[in-house]
């Protein structure tokens, strides 16, 4: 009996140690298997801390989008504005242009008419220069003619006189 309780300690160590090779085996395995496990859980974390990172920094460029988009809806609407107001400006200008250029035509008009007219007068003037000389050198004449006709008047005048007396 001694025997086969040896036998039966010696089977169960056998079979204990068999049992401990199993479990140690299947716990090194496990562990690998946690420690890979674990690496993947650690990539994971940091691609998640990355992926944090990213998106606060997406969050942050949103957040500037949203800010600058609002300023350039701003700045567009402001300059929409400015580009009605240069418009309707650029119509009053181009209308003021346009009668300024058709006054300036009838101002040409009428100061090449004015011209004409003062051709005409000049000429007319020098004719009237030209009569009126001959008038006055005709006028000299007659003066001339008179004073001539009075001188010898006056001489005929004095002579009588003294052939009356004698």
């Amino acid at each position: 009996m001694n025997r086969k309780l040896q036998f039966v300690n010696l089977f169960g160590v056998v079979a204990l140690a068999a049992l401990c090779v199993v479990q140690w085996r299947q716990n090194r395995q496990l562990n690998l298997g946690l420690n890979d496990l674990e690496k993947t859980r650690q990539a994971q974390e940091q691609k998640l801390a990355e992926q944090d990172k990213a998106m606060r920094g997406l969050t942050d460029d949103l957040a500037r989008f949203k800010e600058q988009f609002t300023s350039a809806k701003g700045e567009l609407t402001e300059t929409k504005e400015k580009l009605n107001v240069a418009e309707r400006t650029l119509g009053q200008v181009s209308a003021e242009r346009d009668q300024l250029q058709i006054n300036l035509t009838n101002w040409m008009n009428a100061v090449t008419e004015r011209d004409a007219k003062l051709k005409e007068a000049n000429e007319r003037i020098a004719e009237v220069v030209g009569r009126l000389n001959e008038s006055v050198a005709k006028f000299n004449e007659l003066v001339t003619n008179h004073n001539d006709v009075i001188a010898r008047y006056n001489e005929l005048a004095q002579k009588k006189p003294a052939a009356a007396t004698k």
